[in-house]
């Protein structure tokens, strides 16, 4: 299989596994990656997710250059769905996905990147959009979410350039939350989604609706947003637990209700 799918303990693990071609994604990827962040996002026994790449090279080095899909630039630029790339980049998903950046990201690979809310790297990752040096454009969400989540003159270098920026680098401009040690990036990843599955989930995805869906408003329309996420959250029994159990002094038991 190209793409590995785990459900433990109210996470999901979801693994590119291409590690002979960088963890390049294929058709069948790309297909396989939309079934994936469907079940994640209709199963709320999920309450977070975690990206990687399979190997210690790469996490993505994007779309397989090598298969000829058929499709010209315009077409799949008409055609972009909710699947492969454009699926964690654009989409817009409530459940909190962290990017476990364990080699290169290239590409779609980084597109897939700026479309999680976490993001862990190790110390040897390396980051970039090189579509201008095949005469293609980052068309996977890369264009529209680099120049807002770093400086635009950052994102404006890489992809004009198609550089390549080291894990210090983008930390720096504040996309990345934690970078460390090869060795030690399944450890931090983990204490990352303990932190997570600590959180009331209803919580989590009322956050994460308000921050994303808002952020083209004035800050008074942004503030009154009628999010969905956020009145489920309100209105949950876990609203009443975590106040309850903050004065017994115990661990809250959430239910996602």
């Amino acid at each position: 299989m190209s793409v590995d799918f785990d459900i433990s303990g109210h996470f999901a693990r979801v693994t590119i596994n291409r590690p002979d071609r960088l963890n390049a994604v294929d058709t069948a990827a790309h297909l396989r990656l939309a079934e994936i962040w469907k079940e994640v996002e209709e199963n709320p026994g999920i309450r977070c997710a975690v990206l990687t790449g399979a190997g210690a090279k790469a996490f993505c080095a994007g779309a397989d250059l090598k298969e000829d899909s058929g499709l010209s630039g315009v077409d799949y630029w008409k055609n972009i769905s909710e699947s492969g790339f454009t699926g964690i980049a654009m989409r817009q998903m409530s459940t909190p996905v962290i990017a476990r950046v364990n080699g290169l990201a290239l590409g779609g690979g980084l597109e897939m990147v700026l479309g999680c809310d976490i993001v862990i790297a190790s110390e040897t990752a390396r980051f970039g959009l090189p579509e201008a040096k095949v005469g293609r454009v980052p068309l996977d969400g890369g264009m529209v979410l680099l120049p807002r989540l770093v400086p635009r003159n950052i994102a404006m270098g890489m992809m004009m350039t198609g550089r390549l920026l080291a894990a210090s680098e983008l930390e720096r401009h504040g996309l990345i939350n934690a970078i460390v040690p090869p060795d030690d990036l399944d450890d931090e990843t983990d204490r990352w989604v303990a932190d997570l599955l600590s959180c009331a989930p209803l919580s989590l995805r009322a956050i994460k609706a308000i921050s994303r869906q808002t952020a083209h408003l004035p800050v008074q329309e942004a503030f009154q947003y009628p999010a969905d996420e956020l009145e489920a959250a309100l209105c949950s029994q876990d609203a009443d637990e975590g106040v309850a159990a903050f004065r017994e002094k115990r661990a809250p038991v959430w239910t996602g209700r």
